[in-house]
Order: structure tokens, then C-alpha cells, then sequence
């Protein structure tokens, strides 16, 4: 059980002692996206103090969100079928957080696993279905994930791949995700640079995905 205790008996409540501590939420967000290792977590997490990511990994194996389970010689965290109820919760929080995302601060960073949520947030499923199957290799930040959109399938995996359109941005993706920024726009302006593919598919990619701001 979390340290925090709010005296009242509720379902919001109990869930706020559950994930609410500080730094607990964004474990879960890393582990939606597969099992870690703790230096996984430390590494994506990188302002988590050791002594705060331990506690948080432990409260949330007590709570049966998470548990340690043996990987090709090492242990890693991974979600619970209960922790994974989190996964609408987290996906909702993200889309809600967009709307006042605002300008990043410099010492703001896009993680692999923190991107690879917000894609799944702003992913748009029902826009997809009527679009041809595509693969975009994106750089975002220190970043690189390959994008594969079948449809309404959406699987984003680290690295580098074939794809039809690869680009390279930083934080500034959010400003095309949410639609403050146009595709033409955006590669005129810098904020996005193809790196290779047709250029007009950054257009699909910001039809793809998208969240108002």
C-alpha cells in the first residue's frame, strides 16, 4: 500500500493511494509500453531519484499493479493484467494533459517510451482504416522509433527500418500532432526535416495522429 492515506472511502480515493504517489504514473506510462529492467526505468526516468523508484516499483508490486518476473537472466518489472486496466486511464491523462502541453522548457526530453505513448493518445484508428498501410521512421529528440500503421493497427518499436517517409523532430512534433502546425509548414519552417520518402507523407502522418489543443 502507498505511504499516502486520504481518510475517505471511495473508489477515486483508493485509486489515488494506488498510482498517485509522485513519479508512479509515469512507471506505469513506461511499462504500458513493454517489461523493464530497473536501469530501463532509472534511464527513462532520468530525474527519478534511485531511492523514490525503488519504493515506487515495490508499492506498486504490493498493490499488484506490477511484478518481477525472470527475463533471459534478469528480472524485469512488468504490468499485471490489473495494471494494464490503467492503460485507457493513462491514454485519457495524456489526452488531456495535451490540451496544455504548452512550449517544452530546454531541459525538457522525449523518451522513446514517452513518445511511444503519445503517439498511441494521439492515434486516430478510424482516420487510419481508409488510408493505404504506412511506415514512418521517426528521429524524435534521442528518440527513434519506427512507426507502422496497418489500418487501424497501429505498432510503434524502437529503432531505425524501411519505411516511406523518415523524419527527424524534436518537441516541436506536438505542435503538428495538435494541429497548431501544418506538414508544409512545419518542413519550411524546420521544425520537421525529412530525412529520406515522400515528403507529402507528412500530411498522412498528421491525419493519423492528432490531438486538439
Amino acid at each position: 500500500m502507498a505511504a499516502r492515506d486520504y481518510g475517505q472511502y471511495n473508489g477515486i480515493t483508493r485509486g489515488l493511494e494506488l498510482v498517485g504517489e509522485r513519479w508512479a504514473l509515469l512507471i506505469i506510462r513506461d511499462l504500458l509500453v513493454g517489461p523493464r529492467r530497473y536501469g530501463e526505468l532509472a534511464a527513462s526516468l532520468a530525474r527519478i531519484p534511485s531511492n523514490v523508484l525503488a519504493a515506487r516499483l515495490k508499492e506498486l508490486q504490493t498493490a499488484g499493479v506490477l511484478r518481477r518476473v525472470p527475463h533471459s537472466r534478469v528480472i524485469v518489472y512488468e504490468l499485471t493484467p490489473y495494471g494494464y486496466e490503467l492503460d485507457p486511464v493513462v491514454l485519457a491523462l495524456g489526452a488531456w494533459g495535451f490540451k496544455s502541453l504548452g512550449s517544452p522548457r530546454q531541459e525538457q526530453v522525449i523518451t522513446p517510451d514517452s513518445m511511444t505513448m503519445d503517439l498511441r493518445t494521439a492515434f486516430q484508428p478510424q482516420v487510419a482504416a481508409d488510408l493505404p498501410p504506412t511506415g514512418y521512421a521517426a528521429r524524435l529528440g534521442a528518440a527513434e522509433l519506427l512507426i507502422r500503421v496497418n489500418g487501424p493497427i497501429l505498432d510503434v518499436t524502437r529503432g531505425d527500418g524501411e519505411a516511406d517517409l523518415a523524419f527527424a523532430a524534436g518537441a516541436g512534433i506536438h505542435q503538428l500532432i495538435s494541429g497548431q502546425l501544418g506538414p508544409d509548414h512545419a518542413i519550411a519552417t524546420g521544425v520537421v526535416e525529412v530525412l529520406r520518402g515522400r515528403h507529402d507523407l507528412l500530411g498522412r502522418f498528421a491525419k493519423t495522429f492528432h490531438v486538439a489543443a
